[in-house]
């Protein structure tokens, strides 16, 4: 099976460097029309410059792919809207978005200040409401879509000194859980991509002889598999280093207590029970945890459920 985008139409945020880069190379060598966004700013959000996204259109046009650049920031709706309807009036449409800008503001939570928290969430998770708010109507219209969020493992399981960052990348995987489920009749398949890759961002971050590992290249194929026609839908994929893995969030079964033993003593009490990973489940909605807990007290209390 050969995976293609052959008249499908992509926007890419943050493709100036890195993995948009390396996402937006690869869209288009295999058939897609990119638009390349990139505000051009430094890894902090400071400055701004379209070269970047102009340098990653050349690199496209000349290998034969098409693509058009983009400035707008991610921030701005109203500059991430007028960026959609230039693809939908140069393309017709807009069938996939790769949510991939972001920033670092990197801080111990005791010395961070607040404009560089609110930052920091204003570019990953704003940014990615805007965006995908703004190509959600045209994707219910069509049928179709294929959107991807990038979260992080500062989000799933937290990072030193990334408050901002981790909050950020863990709420865009309560984005896409939601999307999931309003866009799912309409053809419209949300998923997280993980990626652990040497970049600008990380840079700082990691060994140098272990750098040469993590290359953005060797992420983008999970990338490129989640956006497909037959990809999976509310779906976390890690990738760094040619590894590939699923994070899954699960809960376990519980246990129910009685009114009577409705107390924090008893909670301790029965911990073993109540945190036992062999009941686990992965649940996909919340109504799901809802049904869970209204099934036990229910079957404790003998109430029959119709």
């Amino acid at each position: 099976m050969s995976i293609r985008f052959d008249g499908r139409v992509a926007i890419v945020t943050g493709a100036g460097n890195g993995l948009g880069r390396s996402h937006a190379l690869q869209l288009a060598a295999r058939g897609a029309k990119v638009v390349v966004n990139d505000l051009g700013g430094d890894r902090d959000g400071s400055g701004a410059s379209s070269d970047a996204a102009k340098a990653v259109v050349a690199e496209i046009e000349a290998a034969g792919g098409i693509a058009i650049a983009n400035g707008a920031d991610v921030t701005d709706y109203a500059e991430v809207e007028a960026m959609v309807q230039e693809a939908k009036a140069a393309w017709g449409s807009v069938d996939i978005l790769v949510n991939n800008a972001g920033v670092l503001r990197d801080k111990s939570f005791s010395k961070i200040e607040m404009k560089d928290f609110d930052f920091v969430l204003d570019v990953h998770l704003i940014g990615s409401v805007n965006c995908t708010k703004a190509v959600w109507p045209l994707m219910r219209e069509q049928n179709y879509g294929r959107i991807a969020m990038t979260t992080s493992s500062s989000g799933l399981y937290g990072n030193f000194g990334q408050t901002n960052y981790g909050a950020a990348k863990m709420g865009v995987i309560g984005l896409m859980n939601t999307l999931v489920l309003e866009g799912g009749k309409y053809g419209i398949h949300v998923n997280a991509l993980s990626p652990c890759a040497a970049t600008r961002m990380t840079e700082d971050l990691m060994p140098e002889n272990l750098l040469d590992l993590l290359t953005p290249e060797s992420v983008t194929p999970a990338l490129l598999y989640i956006v497909s026609e037959d990809g999976p839908n509310r779906t976390i994929i890690t990738a760094g280093a040619g590894t590939y893995a699923c994070t899954k969030v699960y809960e376990t079964g519980g246990m129910w207590l009685p009114e009577d033993q409705q107390t924090p003593e008893k909670i301790a009490e029965n911990w073993a029970a109540i945190s036992d990973p062999d009941t686990q489940t992965e649940y996909t909605s919340g109504n799901d945890q809802t049904q869970n807990m209204l099934t036990k007290a229910a079957t404790g209390l003998g109430i029959k459920l119709s």
